[in-house]
């Protein structure tokens, strides 16, 4: 991929949700709500502090995480539908 993000930002890949209900209920796509959950594919350097100097994020490219419904802003790089978001909109970090 040929994009950094900058600063404290990073680049999620969301994951497929499940396209079944537990009780086997087979869910169209339109009616699927986005998931919650992603892949980070990139992250930027880091946020600067008061002094200059860069603070490194805790989140790496690789990490499952746990993201707002409305977090972030939707791109298309390489012809892939990703997400760019601020670290503080990260929730945490699963598995």
């Amino acid at each position: 991929m040929g994009f950094r993000p900058l600063h404290d930002r990073v680049v999620i890949r969301r994951m497929e949700s499940e396209a079944k209900t537990a009780g086997g209920i087979i869910i169209p796509d339109t009616a699927k709500e986005k998931p919650m959950e992603g892949k980070v594919v990139s992250v930027g350097p880091g946020a600067r502090d008061e002094n200059g100097r860069i603070t490194p994020l805790d989140v790496k490219a690789g990490d499952t995480v746990l993201f707002g419904k409305w977090s972030g802003t939707e791109v298309k790089i390489d012809g892939e539908d990703l997400l760019i978001m601020k670290e503080s909109d990260i929730m945490g970090v699963t598995g």
